[in-house]
């Protein structure tokens, strides 16, 4: 599928990639027997409906600068698997790549890197909590080089256990950079249990708030919210403050019996668990 990044695709066919690209990361997961399929299963609606509607991009002429391009940064690297399905299926690179994943010598290492030259990765993010960090450098760039397009990250909320994160957060509200839109992935799990008995978060919206940002809600794995709020996020951009969306995931969403857990943060589906999660996701758009 090759996708002109002016096109913006209505919610059935959204939906409709959405189901592929779950599809394409437990096949992915299990092939290589290796990767972390719940955390990517969560974010699929989220980064369908903003690679495929909401985000200004060009996936035929990429390059590392994106002038005058929206940007996106990958700052819980881990979830790879989803982040390559999208990738490939709004044309970054060959559908038939997928096939690679986490094996020698492939460009789709199980956490993005840059040095392969794969199309649609700009940073490297297999360490958590630097994400929000490049966002906002590239957003004060992007200031700087009066380019108006806009900055979008997605971060897990374990991953704001670290603390160059709120360092990052607060660089941003003070230098106003309402250009940026962090999406925040809450669905209350990481990879040694739920987050709120590993290390509590409290309540994301007060501290964000508090540090000087405009704070939205959205449910993630709902379609047309995902669609509604993140044009509601764009159109809060330019109001001198950064954007942050707290996205209310399930973790493992679309296989039932990965829905909801931890102990999907990071393992990989057998033959047999493989060919269950086949029967809850369609080919919608023909494997790979």
């Amino acid at each position: 599928m090759r996708h002109n990044f002016e096109h913006r695709m209505e919610i059935h066919d959204l939906k409709q990639v959405a189901a592929q690209v779950r599809r394409d990361i437990v096949r992915m997961v299990h092939s290589c027997q290796s990767g972390h399929p719940g955390g990517s299963l969560g974010c699929t609606d989220f980064l369908v409906a903003l690679y495929f509607h909401a985000m200004k991009h060009n996936p035929q002429q990429f390059n590392m600068d994106g002038t005058g391009e929206d940007l996106f940064f990958l700052s819980n690297g881990h979830i790879s698997p989803v982040f390559y399905s999208v990738l490939a299926r709004s044309g970054y690179f060959p559908v038939q790549e997928l096939a690679t994943f986490r094996k020698l010598d492939s460009r789709l290492q199980g956490h993005p890197t840059t040095h392969e030259g794969l199309p649609g990765v700009r940073i490297a993010s297999g360490s958590l909590g630097q994400g929000m960090s490049v966002a906002a450098g590239a957003a004060t760039a992007k200031k700087m080089n009066k380019d108006n397009t806009l900055v979008y990250s997605l971060h897990g909320d374990g991953e704001l256990q670290e603390g160059q994160n709120w360092e990052a957060i607060m660089f941003a509200a003070h230098h106003k950079m309402d250009n940026m839109i962090a999406t925040i992935d809450v669905n209350g799990q990481q990879i040694d249990g739920p987050t709120k008995l590993v290390m509590s978060l409290g309540s994301l919206r007060d501290k964000f708030e508090s540090f000087g940002w405009d704070v939205m809600e959205m449910d993630g794995n709902n379609m047309e919210e995902v669609v509604s709020k993140l044009a509601d996020a764009k159109s809060r951009a330019g109001q001198g403050k950064p954007v942050c969306i707290l996205m209310h995931t399930v973790m493992g969403k679309g296989v039932d019996f990965m829905e909801g857990t931890h102990e999907w943060h990071g393992i990989a589906p057998s033959d047999a668990q493989l060919a269950l999660a086949e029967t809850q996701l369609p080919a919608t758009l023909g494997d790979y």
